[in-house]
């Protein structure tokens, strides 16, 4: 399953990013954010008097990091008329899903600002501050930025031969290299192993591939048990459950780092205490 589905409910192209409208204006005070990943900065960095409506996917909490925050603000699903009920004096979208209501909003005149996904923590800080600048809370950003970075600087070192990973999703799917997931597997010390696997069309892994080439440690994006659907019936595959015993394995639900925010330093410093247990077991 391709992580952009998961971002948003919606299909579409991907959009342009046009540059945030924050210099010398008053602050929004009617923001509608129509992208999970903006949901979550948009919680955290403005009063919540200020969000007129965020994705019904922000108070879920099995792909938000903040489901509670998020709970009780009103929601929207991405339709032109149901944003414009909220006349927003801002609006927030990603680069997915939502391209013919960004389109229309624009042409009607309305602020929207869209931000990109990123692909490596440089852009999770990028995220952070567009999504900041746009709001008007540009400290509040840097703030956050500089909390992740202490949390990513009291890391201990990469090993010079650093141990291997997968991150298992549903399906079969992994994640392979130049994908967010991947940086943050380098941040905690690890080399993707998805590269050394002959893919399918869909970037699924074979199983029998994985069970003749365990990674040293097996991450699994959600739990086995959270979604019972036929999709998901890889995760709970017998070979699976015997590779998690044989090996190091690891539940890191991808709400941790599924979007650009600065909660992806939990999945990070997660990892990180997988590997020192990897390491400690080497030597």
């Amino acid at each position: 399953m391709a992580l952009a589905a998961l971002v948003v409910a919606w299909t579409g192209g991907a959009l342009a990013a046009e540059p945030p409208h924050a210099g010398g204006m008053a602050k929004a005070s009617r923001i509608v954010s129509l992208d999970l990943c903006t949901d979550q900065l948009l919680v955290e960095l403005v009063d919540r008097a200020r969000i007129a409506a965020v994705t019904h996917l922000g108070a879920d909490p099995a792909v938000s990091a903040i489901p509670e925050k998020a709970r009780g603000i009103p929601i929207t699903h991405g339709a032109a008329e149901d944003v414009l009920r909220y006349d927003p004096d801002l609006v927030l979208a990603g680069p997915f899903g939502v391209s013919a209501t960004v389109g229309l909003l624009r042409r009607l005149g309305r602020n929207v600002v869209v931000v990109p996904l990123p692909q490596d923590l440089d852009g999770v800080r990028a995220s952070v501050r567009a999504v900041a600048t746009a709001v008007g809370e540009p400290a509040k950003g840097e703030a956050m930025i500089a909390e992740l970075d202490r949390r990513l600087a009291r890391l201990a070192p990469p090993a010079k031969s650093p141990p291997t990973a997968v991150i298992y999703q549903i399906g079969g799917s992994v994640s392979g290299p130049g994908s967010l997931a991947d940086a943050v597997l380098a941040a905690a010390g690890f080399r993707n192993m998805s590269a050394a696997y002959r893919l399918t069309r869909g970037g699924q892994v074979p199983l029998e591939s994985l069970v003749a080439k365990p990674p040293d440690l097996l991450v699994l994006a959600s739990n086995t048990e959270e979604y019972r659907t036929a999709l998901a019936d890889n995760l709970r595959h017998p070979a699976i459950r015997l590779l998690r015993q044989r090996g190091a394995s690891l539940e890191l639900p991808w709400r941790y780092w599924l979007c650009g925010t600065p909660h992806i330093a939990d999945a990070i410093e997660r990892l990180a205490e997988a590997r020192a247990g990897i390491e400690v077991r080497a030597r």
